[in-house]
Formats: C-alpha cells, structure tokens, sequence
C-alpha cells in the first residue's frame, strides 16, 4: 500500500472515499468536516440532530456522496472527547477507518490531518501517526491462505494525506515517510511472531536478520553450536539440546556514533517454538508458542528501521535463538548448566527457559561494553496476571534509565509499568546446589524471573521489558489487527532517537 501527501482542496478529492472527523459532543461541524457537511446539503448536521452519530471514539458514519464531491463516500470518524484527544487517538482512529473502507472495498482514500484544527495537534506528528495508522491497521497475515479474486478487491492501494498548506510540505512528507518507516518495521515483527514455527527455525530468524542487515547495511555476525560452546553458553546450549535444530546467536549491529563500545545494547529472547521441553506445557493454546519469540522478532524488526532512520549512536541487537522441546536429550529438571560468565544455574523447571538463554545473551552484551541495556522478551505468565494484555511490566537495576525507557514508551503508545525489584526477592531464586536456580517459586513470578536476569547485566544500566501479556491481540483494537502486536518496536525505536538526541 502507498501512503503519499497531497496539497489538494478536501473538496476536490477524487477517490473511493474521503475521511473528515467529529469530536464527541460536538453539535455543529467545523473546519474541514463543516466544509464536507455543506457540500453534502447537510447530511452530517442532520444524522448528529437525530441522534444517529455522536462522535463516540470507534464510532462511524458512512455517507454516500451521490455525485456532490469527487469522492464516492465520506466517512466520519469519532474521535471521542476532545481533552482526551493525542496522536494515539489519530493513530487508533486512523486504523478502525481504513479497516471499515477495506471492507467497504475502496482502494483509494484520502483523510484530512486529524486533530490539527481545532485539536491543537502539531501537523508533522499527526502525519506520522496517520501513516503509521493506515500501515498498522490494514496489517493482514495470510501467506498460508489461497487468494480469491474477493480478496484482491478488499484491499486500499493508495492513502493520501491532504494537506492545505503547501508551505507545511517537506515537514509533513518527512514525517510520513518516518511513520512508513516505523511502521513497516512493527509489521516485519507481526511477521515473524506470526510465522509458524515450522517455517521460522532458529535458522530461518537468523536468515531474517541477515536479510535486515544485508538491506539495511548492517553488521550481521551468526554464532553457531560450536562458537556457543566456544563462548561457554552452557544455558543456551542447554535449552537447546532437546531439539534436533541446533541453537545460534544472532547478533546485529549499526554504527552511527564515534565511539567504539555500543551506547545502546538491545537483546531480545528467540524462542522459536516453547513446549515447555520435559517440564511440558498443556496442550490448549501450545499452538501460540510459536510466537516466544517476540523480543528477539521485535529487536530485529527495530534494527532495520535504524538502520534507515540513523540515530547518531551505536547499536547493537543479540538475540540467542533456539527452540525447547522434549527428547531423550532435553534438559531435565535439577540440571544444572552454566552460564557465559561462569556462574552455575540449577534448572528447577525447563519451562523458564527463556530467562537461561537470555543470561548468556546479557553476559555476551557485557563483553561488548554495551554501555545501556534493554532486553524484551515474552518471559512469564505471571506478568500477563498481574497486567493484563494493556501493559509490559518493567524492572531496571537503574531509575534513570528505567525513566527514559518509560518516556519513549509513553510517546509512542505502547504502555509499561515498573514492577518491584527489592533485595527481598533474591531469597526465592537461592539454590542448594548452584548459585542460583531459575524459579522462584510461584509468588512473584514475574519479578523473580527479572531478579534471575539481573545477576547477568552486572552494574550496566538495564531495562527487563516482559512482553508476555502484550506481544498478542485477541482482538482487532486500534492500530492492531487480532495476531501479534510488534510490541515494544515502537518504543525501541523511539529510545534510540531519544538517546541520539540526548547525546547531541
């Protein structure tokens, strides 16, 4: 699909539909929706006096134009109560409309700039999150479907974003052009989250990744079993040894500052299918575990829109890939293996593999000096019962950095929130046989398990985004089709931004 900018007169729009707004509350229309309901005879007035539209958010009104405009139909979009009007309301209203004209079958829709009016909204952050609405709303998956000719009608070609004012044209066209970026890097991590895990192999990730970094000109290094051992990632090697898919390290890395050490270290956990290994889940709902793999799709996804967005700092993006499964040669519980950096891990239950992979991921993210640390993984179903589907929760060893991760989040939309880490919950991961175990039992599940990460970062400043809860929708919402969501790539991307910035 095509997002472009157009300076046109809304009125002259010729295409299958054009979208104006109302806010909820709103009696009498103005600026480009009152321009719009005049050239209707009224139509719009008329349906808010008999009560058939409010402008409740995710509400709409559909009209027929008959030949008055250029476009065949004006839709409506509710944009709910003023005072709770942002760009995440443009970006969810932006969606929830393309979705109802796809189904209407129109390919070419124009919208006017939503919330720049009377909204106060600023022109340029409106742009990115209408373009990141329409790329992020119309997102589908359906490789594994046979097309049908129905399915090539229902599908929008081309959103225009109609501009008045030509002097405002290089400044929205960058920001579109940003929201395609953002945009289409959410989409590659739905992608991936999304593939089955026959198709996507700890292998096949490490073929995406090389593909990012072969278009994005990154540095792109695979470790394979024999450089693991290498490297003595005894609890990587060891999740892994069920599976006759032998393990690998990805790791991706973009230079844009002057320095040598990485000022940002992104690790992301890379389980390709999770059946629990010996230690086996149920059977309901195994079928979604194609998708614990999400920190490490969305750590990829996030490299290659730095790699076009070029941040004036270093990044770099590890992400320890493998698959747990059950076999003669799985790991068992009370094994112990050992980490990168040496220390011991009594494995209670195969089933909190993610937090061993990671250990020696944030072990091999130390030996490469990253000066800051963010790692997203899909890592307990103890965060998914204390926060919903709603938040990621986050853990830190450091409030500064933890502050600047939570603002990057809040920018873009993608909520968190910090979650304990006092000393106190270090009694629950002592082992009598190692120098840690990898559960804590099952009072604070989520928090032990960032615990047990914090013994790998050492004093790096360090952020545990557990994205358990927040990497599916069960439901179309927003900006977000039912499937998987490219949770946190947004915030990612917006921190790197943040810290180049910070540090020019």
């Amino acid at each position: 699909m095509n997002v472009e900018v157009r300076v046109q007169d809304i009125l002259a729009y010729k295409g299958d539909a054009l979208i104006v707004n109302l806010f909820e509350g709103v009696t009498k229309p103005g600026g480009a929706t009152a321009a719009v309901d005049q050239a209707l005879g009224g139509l719009i007035s008329q349906a808010i006096a008999q009560g058939e539209f409010q402008g409740k958010a995710g509400t709409h009104l559909l009209l027929h134009t008959q030949g008055k405009l250029k476009a065949e139909r004006v839709l409506v979009a509710g944009l709910g109560k003023q005072a709770q009007f942002g760009r995440d309301a443009v970006r969810s209203a932006t969606g929830e409309a393309l979705r109802l004209l796809r189904r209407h079958g129109c390919r070419q829709v124009g919208t006017i700039l939503h919330g720049t009016g009377t909204g106060g909204l600023d022109v340029a952050e409106v742009a990115q999150a209408i373009t990141e609405g329409a790329l992020l709303g119309l997102y589908t998956f359906d490789r594994y479907k046979r097309k049908t000719d129905d399915d090539d009608h229902r599908a929008i070609d081309e959103v225009s974003l109609l501009l008045r004012d030509r002097a405002q044209m290089a400044e929205v066209r960058a920001s579109s052009t940003t929201g395609q970026i953002v945009a289409r890097a959410v989409n590659l991590a739905r992608d991936l989250v999304n593939e089955p895990s026959n198709y996507l192999t700890p292998q096949d990730l490490a073929a995406q990744a090389r593909a990012v970094a072969k278009a994005q000109r990154l540095s792109c290094q695979v470790f394979g079993k024999r450089e693991l051992q290498r490297l003595g990632m005894g609890a990587l090697l060891g999740v892994a040894q069920g599976s006759s898919r032998p393990p690998v390290l990805i790791v991706l890395s973009y230079r844009g500052g002057r320095g040598k050490q990485p000022d940002l270290g992104l690790v992301g956990k890379g389980i390709t299918f999770d059946s629990g290994g010996i230690s086996i889940k149920p059977s309901e709902g195994m079928e979604q575990m194609k998708g614990d793999m999400a920190g490490g799709a969305a750590v990829i996804a996030t490299m290659a829109a730095i790699g076009q967005l070029k941040p004036a700092i270093n990044v770099t993006a590890i992400v320890p890939a493998c698959e747990n499964l059950p076999s003669g040669s799985a790991l068992k519980p009370g094994d112990v293996v050992r980490a990168m950096d040496g220390k011991t891990i009594e494995v209670v239950n195969t089933d909190a593999e993610g937090r061993l992979i990671l250990a020696d991921a944030l072990c091999y993210a130390r030996r490469l000096d990253c000066q800051r640390l963010v790692d997203a993984a899909t890592l307990t179903g103890a965060c998914v019962v204390a926060l919903g589907s709603i938040r990621s929760g986050a853990f830190t060893n450091n409030q500064g950095w933890m502050d600047q991760v939570r603002s990057a989040a809040e920018a873009v939309g993608e909520k968190v929130w910090q979650m304990p880490m006092d000393g106190e919950y270090d009694e629950q991961i002592k082992s009598d046989v190692a120098d840690v175990k990898n559960v804590g039992g099952r009072k604070a599940g989520a928090v032990t398990a960032a615990k047990f990460l914090a013994r790998f970062v050492g004093e790096t400043p360090w952020v545990h985004l557990d994205i358990a809860g927040t990497t599916q929708a069960e439901k179309e919402r927003g900006d977000s089709p039912k499937g998987a969501t490219g949770v946190p790539v947004r915030t990612l991307i917006r921190l790197a931004g943040d810290l180049a910035q910070k540090k020019g």
